[in-house]
């Protein structure tokens, strides 16, 4: 079955770094787009970043551009977002997707995609 499991979430201060991994098996990594989204409390699932089958080209959300970098790396299964500057506002429960479809890059549209379970970051002082 298919599988992504994040890793590397936690509490850090405002400023500071910190990077997510998401461990993936049970589907062709190497052809799925993936990305991460995330969710605050009582609020919808939004974008964060996603990264296509190749690599080759990357999307952000506003609000994250320029101190998000999501990359992959298909030898390991993995992908990985490293988040610099933190701020409090990027405190949510961030999730690793995977497309549904081969060659393609994971969405919020219903079914599109396959979901990690979630891991916590908290960005407080």
């Amino acid at each position: 079955q298919v599988q992504l499991v994040e890793s590397g979430g936690g509490l850090v201060q405002p400023g500071g770094s910190l990077r997510l991994s998401c461990a993936a098996s049970g589907f062709a990594f190497s052809t799925s787009g993936m990305g991460w989204f995330r969710q605050h409390p009582g609020k919808e699932r939004e974008f964060v970043a996603t990264i296509t089958w190749t690599g080759a080209n990357s999307f952000y959300a506003d609000a994250v551009k320029g101190r998000f970098t999501i990359s992959r790396d298909n030898a390991k299964n993995t992908v990985y977002l490293q988040m610099n500057n933190l701020r409090p506002e990027d405190t949510a429960v961030y999730y690793c997707a995977a497309s549904v479809r081969p060659y393609y890059t994971p969405s919020i549209k219903q079914g599109d995609a396959y979901w990690g379970q979630g891991i916590q970051v908290t960005v407080s002082s």
